[in-house]
């Protein structure tokens, strides 16, 4: 019986008296009982095959769901910034232009197609960029003077009516209970309860408290403001102390004064004083001031 045979058998504890006899006279007898004694101290752990499969299927079930998060994730955070890419595109697309002017102050500005306005003291105008292509449409609360860009129809919407211009120049003015246009080169189309009308360059469409106003023809090439200076004719006092106060930012009482006198005349922009005294004498008026307040009266 060979070395191999032997060894195998012994390993078996399947040798009988003469093999043992013969396993003993191997040369290497000694250092394979000393070899058996060490692997005796090691004991192999208890294997539960229920056990170990189901930490299998837990490993395998971690590791789809790892890669599944691997990917949700990254889509997750693209999605996300997309959807704040489209929200911040939509906002500044769609959302509408304001421009607004303050007490005794003036602005000029151009619109997406090149038109230019000039606003008026304390005004308000407002506009939609992404769809001024199509619809050339501002919202006017105020004053302000229109230099038109040839094109389709331009519309000036107020709360008095819709002012609605062919490549022109003119002015708008819709304060609280007065609505005036001027026109001052092409045409312009003013809608006011439901009725249109036409005007030609130095025609002008005036409404105050609801009646319409008839006025002489316009012979200045642009609106007085825009040299800093406002004009009127025959129109009431009171409609010349509110754009005063617009002018310079202050406030007017009147005593002992009919604000209905139709009053002929300007002022400037420039100088308080001066301006001051362009309303005053002219109706022999005096004016001093008190608590921030100036005060007008019939001397």
């Amino acid at each position: 019986m060979n070395r191999e045979t032997l060894i195998l058998k012994w390993l078996n504890n399947d040798l009988n008296d003469q093999e043992l006899q013969a396993f003993k006279k191997l040369e290497d007898y000694d250092d394979l009982v000393k070899l058996n004694t060490n692997l005796q101290a090691f004991k192999a752990p208890e294997y539960d095959a229920n056990k170990e499969l189901e930490g299998v299927l837990s490993t395998i079930k971690g590791s789809k769901q790892q890669k599944k998060t691997h990917w949700i994730k990254p889509f997750m955070r693209v999605a996300a910034i997309l959807a704040i890419c489209f929200s911040l595109y939509y906002y500044t697309t769609t959302i509408d232009t304001t421009i607004t002017t303050e007490m005794a102050q003036k602005t000029m500005f151009e619109l997406p197609d090149a038109s230019s306005v000039s606003l008026n003291a304390k005004s308000e105008l407002v506009f939609n960029k992404k769809s001024w292509k199509n619809n050339r449409e501002v919202e006017l609360e105020g004053e302000a003077f229109f230099k038109v860009a040839k094109g389709s129809s331009f519309n000036v919407i107020t709360k008095s009516g819709t002012v609605t211009v062919y490549g022109t120049q003119f002015n708008v003015k819709q304060r609280d209970n007065y609505f005036e246009v001027i026109c001052y080169e092409g045409l312009v189309g003013i809608t006011f309860n439901s009725q249109e009308t036409k005007l030609k360059p130095g025609d002008s469409f005036l409404i105050i408290d609801g009646k319409k106003i008839a006025k002489e023809k316009e012979n200045s090439a642009s609106p007085s403001w825009l040299n800093n200076e406002s004009k009127f004719k025959s129109l009431p006092y009171k409609r010349v102390i509110a754009e005063f106060e617009r002018q310079y930012n202050v406030d007017i009482t009147l005593i002992g004064i009919n604000s209905e006198e139709l009053f002929t005349g300007n002022f400037t922009h420039d100088s308080i004083d001066v301006a001051l005294k362009s309303i005053t004498l002219p109706l022999q008026l005096t004016y001093s001031e008190s608590n921030g307040s100036i005060i007008l009266k019939r001397e």
